[in-house]
């Protein structure tokens, strides 16, 4: 499993499709912003929460489509499905890999691209947690898109319009508790049940991915 995590993070990197991608976008989002809506630091500062999260979110959308695409190009996702490795193990060490390359390291720039948008001092914190504890949902539930669509072209289109409903309780909570952290209140309760989502997503997902995947290499 760690020699298929390496390989996964090093592909990631090599083919174009990791952090350097996901961080770029998120960047061009957050400079973006403010020429669409207007320097006002007011209305900045109001709409920061919700901006990030969403640019967070497209983000992770950009390498769903990596995710199984090249091991399929190649024969080796063949070969993984038929090694002794569960293909339980084998989809969450993808989407862990996911997570290292395009989740974290977002999660790490939010704070500064924070500063893009006037996002309040307070709400930093709650809004870096969130993300640490909301990416990894969106990594799970990425695999579970790219394992339903593996081997089809143009999957990435697919895999958007059928992610992005399942993104919606971790984005809705996600930006609460960054909105509630800028007003100088308690985000305890969000972020709770945004961990309680994502516990229930890595506990779940791992085995519908398997299934999806056996479903598509017969």
């Amino acid at each position: 499993m760690i020699a298929l995590l390496r390989r996964d993070l090093i592909l990631a990197i090599r083919a174009g499709g990791g952090f350097g991608l996901g961080l770029a976008f998120f960047l061009i989002l957050c400079v973006l912003v403010p020429f669409g809506v207007g320097p006002a630091p007011a209305t900045l500062a109001k709409i920061a929460p919700g901006i990030l999260w969403v640019g967070a979110l497209l983000a992770c959308l950009l390498s769903l489509d990596r995710i199984f695409q090249l091991d399929a190009e190649d024969g080796t996702l063949d070969l993984l499905a038929t090694s002794p490795l569960p293909l339980e193990g084998i989809t969450s060490v993808k989407a862990l890999a996911h997570w290292l390359t395009t989740g974290l390291p977002l999660t790490l720039a939010a704070a500064p691209l924070g500063l893009l948008l006037n996002l309040p001092p307070q709400a930093t914190p709650w809004l870096v947690a969130g993300l640490a504890l909301g990416t990894p949902a969106l990594s799970v539930i990425g695999t579970f898109g790219a394992a339903l669509t593996v081997g089809l072209k143009r999957g990435g289109l697919l895999i958007s319009l059928l992610v992005l409903p399942l993104y919606m309780p971790t984005l809705l909570f996600g930006a609460e508790a960054a909105r509630r952290g800028a007003e100088g209140l308690n985000a305890t309760t969000p972020l709770l049940l945004m961990a309680g989502i994502t516990a229930g997503t890595i506990a779940l997902m791992p085995f519908a991915s398997a299934a999806a995947l056996r479903m598509n290499l017969r």
